[in-house]
């Protein structure tokens, strides 16, 4: 088996990304030995069964360097006698002069603090999230003299700048020996940018169906019954929560809707003044942060799941999103939009509704989907059999898997 890695994170453990802790606890289970290091102690208050089966050892960075300088500066000062140093500190102040930001200075401060304090017998890095995460990791490998190898998501890869991921898949001793992505949408991005295409891996997050229970039968709802909607996904611009709740002020009479929302994030309060200017607040019930159980327990509770994700500003926008295929692994039917991966998962009108992120379209597709339970609930079938077939968790590991023994022995 492969020799002992190191994983980063940006912070652990964290509720909204079950995908790195049902990964890793996959890796575990195949025989894989690592620690992680988190560049950010944990702000969730729950944590999800997944991260209790999980005997990694976790090490936290200094999240700031000054909130603990004596420790970067002995990191530092036996960084210095690391046999890459010289070269990090170079690639390091390129990147400085590109991006001149405290941030940067941080990433370089923390990957002293990895470098100096791995352990003896760690023979790679492997990071999650190509942008913060893949610098600390980059760093300290060159320092150490280690190959590193991480896996991209979305915001990564869709707000870092080309020249920076150019850089970090770049054909030698300071670039990613492989990088994984969970989309065939962000693989196709990441190969334009890569030295070595073929480096770059195609790994669908999948899911441990072990993990959830059977889904309920469902019979087909009645068109006079409420209407029970539920969203999970963190309150922030990209997941298009603003237009969801437009949406569901626009929705005619006769529909008696409900909707719930689980997740928390910085658009909170701004999305709750919303729904009561909107007059619909009382319909609404924000849970905050939740974990699997009782995300599980209000899927099977609900009629429609809905995603109106959408791509933000600044660029930012969703991969494929997991929950997506938690709702498809309780027969819940999907509303969702044709941002991104998304598609890769929902054949518009076959395993759920795509709509486009208006408000309009959005409120048309809901009406849609109340109207005909019948339709709803064969397109979740066909959801809950795509997912069995074609997007289960074990092809993916057993290719990561390969990638970190080649990587570490």
């Amino acid at each position: 088996m492969t020799g002992k890695f190191a994983v980063v994170v940006k912070g652990w453990p964290r509720l909204s990304e079950t995908f790195i802790a049902q990964e890793l606890v996959a890796l575990e289970a195949a025989g894989h030995r690592f620690d992680i290091w988190s560049l950010r102690h944990p702000t969730d208050t729950k944590t999800h069964p997944l991260h209790d089966r999980l005997t990694a050892p976790v090490h936290y960075l200094p999240e700031y360097l000054h909130d603990d300088p004596a420790r970067v500066w002995r990191a530092r000062a036996k960084a210095r006698d690391l046999p890459g140093y010289a070269r990090a500190y170079a690639v390091w102040r390129k990147d400085l002069a590109r991006d001149l930001d405290v941030n940067r200075i941080r990433r370089f401060g923390q990957a002293c603090v990895l470098a100096a304090e791995l352990p003896d017998g760690v023979n790679g890095l492997y990071a999650h999230f190509l942008h913060t995460p893949a610098s600390v990791a980059r760093y300290a490998a060159i320092m150490r003299r280690i190959p590193w190898g991480f896996s991209a998501h979305a915001k990564d890869i869709w707000t870092s700048p080309d020249w920076e991921i150019k850089e970090k898949l770049a054909d030698d001793e300071t670039g990613a020996r492989f990088g994984a992505t969970c989309t065939a949408y962000g693989a196709s991005q990441l190969r334009k940018l890569a030295a070595e295409p073929s480096r770059i891996d195609l790994i669908y997050h999948g899911l441990d169906l072990s993990r959830f229970p059977l889904p309920p039968d469902r019979a087909p709802r009645s068109p006079d019954a409420p209407l029970r909607l539920l969203s999970v996904g963190r309150l922030v611009e990209k997941k298009g929560f603003d237009r969801l709740i437009a949406a569901l002020a626009r929705l005619p009479d006769r529909i008696d809707w409900t909707w719930t929302h689980i997740g928390g994030g910085p658009l909170g309060d701004a999305l709750a003044r919303q729904a009561e200017e909107a007059g619909i607040a009382a319909r609404i019930t924000w849970r905050g942060a939740c974990d699997q159980p009782q995300v599980i327990a209000d899927m099977r509770a609900s009629d429609l799941f809905v995603l109106p994700s959408r791509i933000a500003s600044d660029g930012d926008r969703d991969g494929l999103p997991n929950v997506l295929m938690e709702a498809a692994s309780q027969r819940l039917p999907i509303l969702s939009t044709a941002v991104s991966a998304i598609p890769e998962f929902i054949e518009s009108g076959v395993h759920g509704i795509l709509a486009n992120d208006s408000p309009e379209a959005l409120a048309a597709a809901i009406e849609t989907l109340a109207d005909r339970p019948t339709q709803a609930l064969a397109m979740a079938e066909a959801a809950l059999s795509r997912l069995r077939t074609e997007f289960g968790m074990a092809p993916g590991i057993a290719r990561l898997s390969q990638r970190l023994t080649d990587m570490t022995r």
